[in-house]
Formats: C-alpha cells, structure tokens, sequence
C-alpha cells in the first residue's frame, strides 16, 4: 500500500472536502482519501497498480491541484 499527504490550497469549505473525499475514493485501487478544511491536507492510501501520478492529474481535473 501506498501512503501520501498533500496541501491542497484550493480547500476553503465542507463542500470542497466532501467533493475532494467522494471523487477521489471513487477512483479505482484507492483505499482511503481524507481532507481537513482547516490545515488544508488531504491524507491518501492507495494500492497498486493505482500511482500518484494518475491521483494527482485527476486532483488538478477537479480543480484541487496540490502543491508539491
């Protein structure tokens, strides 16, 4: 399993973390997806053959690029 916590600036509300949380998880071999409003993280578990890249693409498909 993979594990991964990113700084999504773009988290400013509930809606943005329920949409984040629910389109993220739908994603085939994604485990676990958890975002904070307040600190602005998203906490992510993943198992192959799902990667970063593919994760990441899609964060910034939603309009919630991370800052790396």
């Amino acid at each position: 399993m993979h594990y991964k916590q990113v700084l999504i600036p773009g988290i400013s509300c509930g809606h943005c973390v329920r949409t984040i949380e629910s389109e993220v998880s739908a994603l085939d071999h994604v485990i676990s997806v958890k975002a904070d409003e307040e600190s602005k993280l998203v906490s992510l578990s993943w198992e192959d053959p799902q990667n970063w890249e593919n994760i990441r693409q899609f964060l910034t498909e939603i309009n919630y690029p991370p800052q790396e």
